[in-house]
């Protein structure tokens, strides 16, 4: 008899972290995402889902359809086993709207209850809609606007401000939903879409505020618009629009002739096609009614917002970005402590020469001196570029599309260097996608990183002894004595690109 497949994460002693899974039985799909453990930069270590379309029929039946409920339970027999051999203890089941309206929903939980062994929470469309805000909280920095996150079933909409749930609805606009209840006419959708919309009175509080924009629907578009757009990065968290371009995208799909020949199209799953006309209307409607500043797609959902309610208030409190970057460098670079001490001394420079920094700006270059030594085991002629592609598409969150591109040019120009014809292999896709201010600020943050570690040897205790100053024309950096033989023509090359950046000339000193 084969014995049982053994892959267990039950205390990863790296981290300290306990896995824990999420199972979401949603009207069009149902997933199982296991993450490393309940932290406030949350990292998937399996991450499955299965099209069952289960609310196929809820509208004109009021019952589960049977090929989709069948579907659904061998999917839950199957998480239940990869939960069981990867040893995940705590397991979370939440059911949405398919499940909450169906007839024959109880029945269907009693089910996958027992082939569980544990209780399937049935959401309400209140909570549905605070599970889905707390996710965007989980994924942003001070959200503050209206989150919708568009289903199979249903439509749930709440208003965000720093990050405390205000009003909340659940609209029957699920894309399946409305396949069903319209026979399949996108116009009628339309119109199903604006009644139900313009029923919502707290809405106008959305004017000139995000919207920020949860669901897999909506996400295949937004990834057929970077796939016409030659969009440089193909992470969907965080990928921003302006409210009148999402809007131009939105009646070009919506007018096409054969929307399958629509290019990006290949890039959406064959299950969700069928739905993305009526998603396409749903989005039109809302963001005509919304006006909003600005269109933010978020992965981060229901499932990640049930993962922040058991999260510590201290934990809540973390920035998510530095939370993950010190994560992860903990786990791939040689010294958190020393990485933390960068961010300490590229504080030094950019205040000895009066670069003025917003706070963003300023955390950003902390995460970047967090990250800058996650390729060191790489082959030294690649470091510079698989870092930038590790950066680029990391499951960060707490950071824009902008600021992503900053973070994976410093720790390119960390590995490669920083003169002019640096990086000129790059995608000049993604450099076009940065501002010159960020490109320079990229380039001094690499710089600064390059030149303290050929000073450091990657290791603690060393560069947070030394100083830096401006004299006139000069970038003084001053070592302690007993580190003098550590000087040397490459850490002299590099401080003098460092000081040439911010327009300097590199002097090294020794001090007591």
């Amino acid at each position: 008899m084969a014995r049982p497949i053994q892959l267990s994460w039950e205390h990863d002693t790296r981290t300290g972290l306990e896995p824990i899974g999420v199972i979401d039985i949603g009207s069009n799909s149902v997933r199982l995402v296991i993450y490393e453990g309940a932290v406030r930069a949350p990292l998937p270590i399996f991450n499955e889902k299965v099209l069952c379309g289960l609310g196929r029929s809820i509208a004109s039946t009021g019952h589960l359809g049977k090929e989709g409920v069948e579907r659904a339970l061998a999917a839950l027999t199957r998480f239940h086993a990869i939960a069981r051999n990867i040893g995940v203890k705590n397991v979370k089941a939440v059911a949405t709207a398919a499940v909450r309206e169906a007839v024959d929903g109880p029945e269907f939980i009693a089910r996958g209850e027992r082939i569980l062994g544990g209780r399937i929470e049935v959401l309400s469309g209140e909570r549905e809609a605070r599970l889905a805000a707390n996710g965007i909280i989980m994924g942003f920095v001070e959200a503050n606007g209206i989150a919708g996150d568009l289903g199979g079933g249903s439509l749930e909409l709440i208003d965000i401000s720093a990050n405390r749930l205000n009003d909340a609805v659940t609209l029957p606009l699920g894309g399946l939903r409305l396949i069903d209840t319209t026979k399949g006419k996108v116009e009628k959708a339309s119109q199903i879409a604006d009644q139900a919309i313009t029923s919502v009175p707290w809405l106008s509080h959305g004017r000139g505020r995000p919207f920020y924009a949860v669901g897999g629907t909506w996400r295949a578009l937004a990834k057929i618009y970077m796939e016409q757009a030659d969009y440089p990065l193909r992470v969907m968290h965080g990928f921003t629009m302006p409210t009148a371009t999402l809007l131009a995208f939105l009646d070009a799909v919506s007018k096409a002739k054969k929307p399958s020949n629509l290019v990006g199209m290949s890039e959406v799953p064959k299950a969700r096609r069928d739905v993305l006309p009526f998603g396409t209307a749903v989005l039109e409607r809302l963001l005509k009614r919304l006006e909003p500043s600005e269109v933010i797609f978020s992965v981060f959902g229901i499932r990640e917002g049930l993962l922040y309610t058991l999260l510590s208030r201290e934990e809540r409190a973390r920035d998510p970005l530095l939370s993950f970057c010190e994560y992860y460098a903990r786990l791939r670079s040689r010294s958190l402590e020393h990485a933390h001490e960068l961010c300490q001394w590229t504080d030094q420079l950019f205040e000895v020469t009066q670069f003025a920094e917003s706070t963003d700006e300023r955390r950003l270059r902390h995460a970047a001196c967090l990250l800058s030594d996650i390729g060191w085991r790489a082959h030294p002629d690649y470091r510079g570029e698989q870092s930038l592609n590790v950066v680029a598409h990391a499951g960060l969150g707490g950071v824009d599309h902008a600021g992503r591109m900053f973070l994976a040019l410093s720790v390119y120009f960390r590995h490669a260097g920083t003169g002019e014809s640096r990086g000129e292999h790059l995608s000049e896709r993604l450099k076009s996608a940065v501002t010159k201010r960020d490109l320079l600020r990229a380039r001094m943050t690499g710089a600064a990183i390059r030149a303290a570690h050929m000073l450091s040897i990657g290791r603690p205790g060393i560069v947070d002894l030394t100083s830096l100053a401006v004299e006139g024309d000069k970038l003084v950096l001053t070592i302690p004595k007993a580190f003098a033989d550590l000087d040397g023509d490459r850490l002299r090359r590099r401080f003098a690109s460092l000081a040439t950046l911010v327009g300097k000339v590199g002097d090294i000193r020794f001090g007591a």
